[in-house]
């Protein structure tokens, strides 16, 4: 091979590499950021991972029968109103240790074969959307649902809590308030109670209605008569 050839095929190896280097820049700058959280990330540094996202892998989850209790326990009362309502009065995600947030926490608990870089972003793995049945590969593409969404919370009780007190129900591990789904379905969701939505897989109804209750119960916070009746239905499920 001459030396004018051994240039050539270098030159040609450079701009290949360029071009590649440029779309994945470019790709990573027009991606839409989680509307729950900070983006993730392209580099790569240790691994994790569980289950997908059932009752297996949600902390707190009720049996059905204890969720039917604590369901008959809670106060039925009207909506109240919005007014002072922001999402910023429930501080979220906030930091759990190891450069971690509550978003990365649940996203490492929630997916299988996870890999997180040095600055905890989820940058590989795979996620089951148990309301949805949808599966993925990119962090990006899911949200982290507030099963309580926080509007609803603040109509139901949670306007009159300390700004401590909404911080910690936004970022609650400890109950089955938070968990990895499909972008497309928490957004579908919104703040509407089980009386207005329900997961679109009939399968996860039961599972739903039990975190619901329990999250509901232990905060205090109230149900409308709809909503009450909805969750009757879908405990229903349980034993179908």
């Amino acid at each position: 091979m001459t030396r004018r050839q051994v240039w050539w095929r270098w030159g040609a190896a450079v701009v290949a590499v360029a071009l590649v280097t440029g779309c994945s820049v470019i790709e990573d700058a027009t991606s839409p950021e989680p509307a729950d959280g900070k983006p993730s990330a392209s580099a790569s540094a240790g691994t994790g991972g569980g289950e997908a996202a059932d009752e297996s892998t949600l902390p707190g989850i009720p049996s059905e029968g204890q969720a039917r209790e604590e369901l008959a326990g809670l106060e039925v009362a009207r909506h109240g109103s919005m007014s002072g309502y922001s999402r910023a009065k429930f501080p979220h995600w906030a930091a759990q240790g190891e450069s971690c947030d509550t978003r990365e926490t649940v996203l490492e608990r929630d997916g299988t074969d996870v890999e997180r870089d040095a600055q905890c972003r989820a940058v590989s793995g795979k996620w089951t959307s148990v309301y949805d049945d949808e599966v993925f590969s990119e962090a990006r593409d899911l949200d982290i649902d507030h099963m309580v969404p926080l509007a609803n919370a603040w109509r139901s009780g949670a306007r009159t809590w300390t700004q401590d007190k909404r911080k910690e129900f936004a970022n609650d591990l400890t109950r089955p308030q938070l968990l990895a789904v499909s972008a497309s379905s928490n957004r579908s969701k919104g703040d509407q109670g089980p009386d207005q939505w329900q997961p679109p897989s009939k399968a996860y109804w039961c599972t739903y209605a039990r975190a619901w209750v329990s999250v509901k119960a232990a905060y205090e916070l109230s149900v409308t008569e709809a909503e009450k009746g909805m969750l009757d239905e879908m405990l229903d499920t349980c034993t179908s």
